[in-house]
This record gives C-alpha cells, sequence and structure tokens, in this order.
C-alpha cells in the first residue's frame, strides 16, 4: 500500500465551518455553548483559520451542524479517495 499524504487546510476549513454554521444558523455562542467554552475565542480560532478543533469538538460540530467531519474538514488535494495496494492499483490501471 502506499503512503497517503493528507493534510487538512485550516484556513479553508475555518471558511467552510463558517459557512456551514451560517447556512445553518448556528451562531458562534451556539457552538461555545456545545463544546463547553466559557470563551468564544477558540471558535473564533477556527473559523480565521488558526488552529483546527480536537477530535472531540469535531464531533460535537458534526452533530450540531448536521454533516460529517469529513463535510466540516477541506483537505488537500493529493488526498487519495480510496486506498489500494500495488496489486490492485496495477489491476485497475490495465
Amino acid at each position: 500500500m502506499k503512503p497517503v499524504n493528507v493534510m487538512i487546510e485550516m484556513e479553508a476549513t475555518g471558511r467552510n465551518i463558517r459557512r456551514i454554521m451560517t447556512q445553518r444558523g448556528i451562531r458562534v455562542r451556539d457552538v461555545q455553548k456545545a463544546c463547553g467554552f466559557e470563551q468564544p475565542q477558540a471558535v473564533y480560532k477556527w473559523l480565521r483559520g488558526q488552529s483546527l478543533p480536537s477530535v472531540d469538538n469535531l464531533v460535537i460540530l458534526s452533530i450540531i451542524l448536521h454533516t460529517s467531519i469529513e463535510g466540516i474538514l477541506v483537505t488537500n488535494e493529493d488526498a487519495l479517495p480510496v486506498f489500494m495496494d500495488d496489486a490492485e492499483e496495477k489491476r485497475l490501471a490495465a
């Protein structure tokens, strides 16, 4: 199996979170409360692309935004959609 090179695009992910929040009518304060934060700074950092939500907070976001974690995160375009071993890849290329 070949290595898969995936990078999460932080700024694009932040824009995506903001877009989904706007579509769903979810406010920063709603996300703050759902994640159990006393202050909204962490959420604003996500939206600016300065940091990413933890795995726990990604699960919370996916629930309150009614989308999958994959629907929240934006990755680089080099990511492979499926994992194949070398033999399978050669068979498909033939």
